[in-house]
């Protein structure tokens, strides 16, 4: 007859092995959980580090908050009206307190700036010339878990670019943001006339985005190189757009109600260059005149499979996620 050490340790080994197949069962951390650094062109990005953050919650305190290089933290309460873009300088991270914080009316604009963060920011109705957010001769931009909006009930100048990014700009990660309700989602390189400055730039990462109801530039790419993946496109006429010599790995994205997936051969004088695969077309006509070369980005990421991009990116999208 086994001691009683004996039975306790029998007892102790049963409980272990309970545990273990307990937690063997428990799934993996899900695609949905918010990064704590960008992924893509823009990794590396910091923002402001570890600096305090600074609570604002009227306009000229967030002006006066996010205007010169140092690093900051800016936290953003409440919903702003703004009329026009306000400027953010190097080294910003801006964040947005809660799901329902941000900007309506116009927009931010990081202009000449490196290191700068956006997210968690509700930002809506980016009255022309505003966009919701531009990004013009910056590096090291992450823009990440916002939601932008407006609506198709104007012209489709009457409000510009949801997230327009140009001049030049590099080194650029979109991810896990909403575009919702818009004509014109989002521009990178603004007129097939700016390839000496353009050229060699423009490189940007968009991943685990959720566009619904744009109609069209979902991105937009004139001459630099872009990675678009796992995003998940409702309702557009014409969704990714390759042009000027531009770059565009098209991957395991999800396309819904889609006129047009992927085009080169639109609206300017030349072409741009595609690659796709592992996308869910949904039916989506593709329109690619020149098989482009950029198949390897040079940076670590997992493409999740096109059949999960629509339950994680409808799940970890937008505000309130992280």
């Amino acid at each position: 007859m086994p001691s009683l050490i004996s039975r306790r340790r029998l007892a102790a080994l049963i409980a272990s092995t309970v545990t273990v197949a307990v937690l063997g069962a428990i799934p993996q951390q899900s695609a949905v959980a918010a990064e704590t650094g960008p992924v893509g062109f823009g990794a590396g990005t910091t923002g402001g580090g570890g600096a305090a953050p600074v609570t604002v919650s009227t306009l000229a305190a967030f002006t006066s908050a996010v205007a010169d290089d140092s690093a900051k933290v800016v936290r953003v309460s409440g919903l702003i009206t703004l009329s026009g873009q306000v400027d953010i300088g190097s080294n910003t991270t801006v964040l947005g307190v809660g799901s329902a914080s941000g900007f309506t009316g116009g927009g931010l604009r990081v202009k000449e700036s490196t290191n700068v963060i956006i997210r968690n920011l509700r930002i809506s109705k980016p009255v022309a010339p505003a966009d919701g957010i531009t990004v013009q001769k910056s590096t090291k931009v992450w823009i990440d878990h916002n939601a932008f909006s407006a609506d198709r009930d104007h012209d489709k100048d009457y409000y510009d670019g949801l997230l327009d990014i140009s001049h030049a700009s590099d080194q650029v990660t979109v991810s896990w943001n909403t575009f919702k309700d818009h004509y014109k989602g989002s521009l990178v390189g603004h007129s097939d006339n700016n390839s000496g400055e353009d050229t060699g730039h423009l490189r940007v990462t968009y991943h685990h985005n959720h566009f619904s109801n744009v109609y069209s530039r979902i991105p937009s790419l004139r001459f630099g190189t872009g990675h678009f993946y796992d995003n998940y496109v409702q309702g557009a006429e014409t969704a990714c757009h390759s042009r000027m010599g531009a770059q565009l790995l098209v991957e395991n994205n999800v396309f819904r109600d889609t006129k047009v997936a992927v085009t080169t051969n639109r609206s300017s004088d030349v072409d741009g260059y595609a690659v796709l695969r592992g996308n869910d077309l949904g039916g989506a006509a593709t329109e690619i005149s020149q098989t482009g070369s950029f198949t390897a980005p040079p940076y670590g990421y997992t493409a999740e499979p096109a059949s999960t991009v629509v339950a994680s990116v409808t799940a970890g999208a937008g505000t309130g996620k992280i």
